[in-house]
């Protein structure tokens, strides 16, 4: 019989010497090399490269024949989680702006070699009929839906709020904190018991810098949303859960407008001395998604590196 080389994306990884590594090292630590880019920003483009997961995640079927849409799937924790997704069985459907279409493109191809449908839907999730529509043809070219992934945002630096011009603060409210509600709304007629919404809030929520005044408070109202969501949705069986990351390696810290000097440092606060990477977080995704987390409702996972609490 021929090899078949999809399977082996779906093995789970040999536990081995080889697997226990110090998550102070495994990972790029400050000093950065200077770097900028336009809103918003390619993963491709960053130096060093983010990680994503895309030559270590190993799957074992935990998503197996599930269907997901994933908004901000280029790159960062979407791009994370589509990789995860696809590798652990399921079918995948990716949001972005057409601007990201190559790294949308990567994914895309990701997804296909893990053995498993893949669907571009680019467009700006500020335009509440483009969200309807975009639920409608994930639907529809999926073949149905039970995972959403919320996770695309808008984050630009602002050393005060005097410089925050009123269409920037309604460009980081639409996408932060509207497109969600919007999405949501579109998919739960869509989701059967033992779906899961995702939502991707912040440390931000909690522990806000003061440069980033607008994208926080968005990140505060993700948090309790996924709270009140998820008791609100418990009685259709259909679970809320949130991600919030600390520093990750990102295009939002290079194209976010961030001084040189912050981002040559970026992370290295973090008791781990470095930031993250999106593929170490993929795995919460997954947990999330699963049913195998059928007792997770409500609950926000942090990933922050040490610092503080989700």
């Amino acid at each position: 019989m021929p090899h078949d080389a999809t399977n082996d994306l779906i093995r789970p990884a040999k536990h081995d010497a080889a697997a226990l590594r110090d998550p102070r090292t495994i990972f790029p630590a400050p000093p950065f090399e200077k770097q900028s880019q336009p809103w918003p920003g390619l993963a491709r483009d960053m130096t060093p490269k983010p990680d994503h997961g895309e030559d270590s995640y190993r799957g074992s079927g935990r998503l197996l024949g599930r269907k997901a849409l994933i908004t901000g799937g280029d790159s960062g924790m979407g791009r994370a989680a589509a990789i995860a997704f696809a590798r652990e069985g399921a079918d995948v459907a990716i949001n972005y702006l057409p601007d990201e279409e190559p790294d949308a493109r990567e994914v895309v191809a990701l997804i296909e070699g893990s053995g498993r449908t893949a669907v571009a839907i680019p467009g700006d999730l500020r335009d509440e009929a483009f969200c309807g529509r975009l639920v409608e043809q994930a639907v529809e070219q999926l073949g149905g839906l039970d995972i959403l992934v919320s996770n695309a945002a808008r984050q630009q630096t602002a050393e005060s709020i005097l410089d925050i011009t009123t269409e920037s603060f309604d460009a980081t409210m639409k996408t932060n904190i509207y497109a969600p509600f919007w999405l949501i709304k579109a998919a739960i007629p869509h989701l059967q018991p033992g779906s899961a919404i995702i939502a991707t809030t912040s440390e931000q929520a909690t522990v806000p810098s003061p440069e980033l005044y607008d994208y926080a408070q968005t990140k505060a109202a993700t948090t309790s949303f996924v709270r009140s969501l998820a008791q609100q949705l418990a009685g259709r069986g259909i679970r809320v859960n949130g991600v919030a990351p600390g520093p990750i390696w990102t295009p939002l810290q290079v194209s976010g407008g961030a001084t040189m000097e912050k981002l040559e440092q970026f992370g290295g606060q973090t008791p781990l001395g470095r930031p993250g990477q999106p593929g170490e977080l993929a795995g919460i995704y997954v947990l999330l998604a699963e049913s195998g987390g059928s007792y997770a409702t409500g609950q926000v996972y942090g990933a922050m590196g040490g610092n503080g609490l989700p």
